[in-house]
């Protein structure tokens, strides 16, 4: 099968988890004999390229995703026009290359994408945040979990002190936006990366068709990670916390080092890999021996580091869709901790024991499980034979859908 992927998130020097997405499941579907092509931005500059971001073919610099002075911030709305505006320049990049592709694979940030695509071509578009109706992607305002589905309420996520006019501008942005959406879902075959994320859609959205969309979850390269747990030949320091991720609201760092800092047993270090706005203040706040700030690492390298710790943990205070990170804890045989939010709760059918995935309720409640893991002996897992949710395993049910 000849296959076009297209993200706005790639290329890049870091690319986040729905860039390392994208990237897992081409190289696994190339490994499988397919032909695939990633089109993706053309403006991030020298060296930005298909080995850049470790992807075994070939990377076509298709569009720009420049901002042509919107001014929401200065002006406290949201655009109506602006993501119709950049779903188009995609949408017309998409219509210049997918000539001879059997299907278009669409990874990013504008639902409404496909709606503005040349009739004949068969689209996929893969959801992987709650952007499908709301406009900042993550549904997390002033430290906390939102949960209004009133498009006027979300212009304080622009303005702290909206009027009725940019309130109206901004409920006219976000009512048009999920429309899109809808409209694109009822058109062309959708993925939701987890059944949470399929009905908080039809929360904003009631009576949106969804009878072309499909749940598949997030999926890793498992031979990659068995290689690395090979590696280590047991390996593991007593003692030692692993978190990932960008450090920034929502991500739950402040709040979960705040709960877990005064309360370290002596023999606790936790390692803290990544970056992000919020780190230089957590650093200053909480850095000593016992808790280190790595920064950003090379994927490599971060799993070599998962591999010898004893937990994981992902204090996500937002609600995750479904956590690549939580996947790979598991795949590795860690214990994981998380938060019982969002699309977490379904990855418990992936536990390669029963009690590996630990969800606590509160902050709290979470570091007093992570207290009890330190307590006892690390548990060593060799690698298994397979993962639910390796890429080689979930690919079968997707070029399926490919099909249809």
């Amino acid at each position: 099968m000849k296959i076009l992927m297209v993200s706005e998130d790639l290329p890049g020097a870091q690319i986040g988890g729905l860039g390392k997405h994208v990237v897992t499941l081409s190289n696994s579907l190339i490994a499988q004999g397919h032909h695939v092509d990633i089109l993706g931005r053309n403006d991030r500059g020298p060296g930005a390229g298909a080995a850049q971001i470790g992807f075994h073919g070939r990377l076509i610099p298709g569009f720009d995703y420049a901002r042509p002075g919107w001014k929401e911030l200065q002006l406290g709305v949201f655009n109506p026009l602006k993501r119709p505006y950049f779903a188009t320049k995609i949408a017309r990049a998409i219509d210049d290359h997918a000539g001879g592709y059997d299907v278009v694979h669409y990874h990013g940030h504008l639902p409404m994408t496909g709606l503005y695509l040349q009739p004949g071509i068969n689209f996929v578009q893969t959801r992987h945040d709650q952007g499908s109706e709301c406009l900042t992607h993550l549904r997390f305002r002033a430290g906390a979990v939102c949960t209004t589905v009133v498009a006027q309420d979300c212009s304080a996520c622009i303005s702290a002190s909206a009027g009725p006019i940019r309130k109206s501008v901004t409920a006219l942005a976000v009512r048009g936006y999920r429309g899109g959406a809808a409209a694109s879902f009822g058109r062309q075959k959708t993925i939701f990366v987890s059944e949470f994320l399929r009905r908080q859609f039809l929360r904003a959205v009631p009576g949106a068709d969804l009878s072309h969309s499909r749940v598949i979850h997030n999926f890793i390269d498992y031979a990659r990670l068995a290689r690395h747990s090979r590696a280590a030949a047991g390996d593991v320091n007593r003692g030692q916390v692993m978190l990932v991720g960008r450090i920034d609201a929502g991500k739950g760092f402040a709040e979960f080092l705040a709960e877990a800092a005064p309360r370290l047993p002596p023999h606790a270090q936790l390692l803290i890999v990544g970056d992000g706005p919020g780190r230089a203040a957590l650093a200053a706040a909480y850095a000593r021996p016992a808790i280190r700030f790595l920064g950003w690492k090379e994927y490599d390298e971060a799993i070599a580091l998962a591999v010898r710790s004893q937990v994981c943990v992902v204090p996500s205070v937002c609600e995750e869709a479904c956590s690549t990170t939580v996947l790979e804890a598991l795949a590795l045989g860690k214990a994981c901790l998380a938060l019982a939010r969002g699309g977490t709760p379904e990855l418990a059918g992936y536990q390669r024991y029963p009690g590996q995935l630990q969800l606590g309720a509160t902050m709290r409640e979470l570091v007093d499980k992570l207290l009890l893991q330190l307590a006892a002996a690390p548990l060593v897992l060799a690698p298994a034979q397979s993962f639910g949710a390796d890429a080689l395993q979930v690919i079968p049910t997707l070029l399926d859908f490919y099909a249809e």
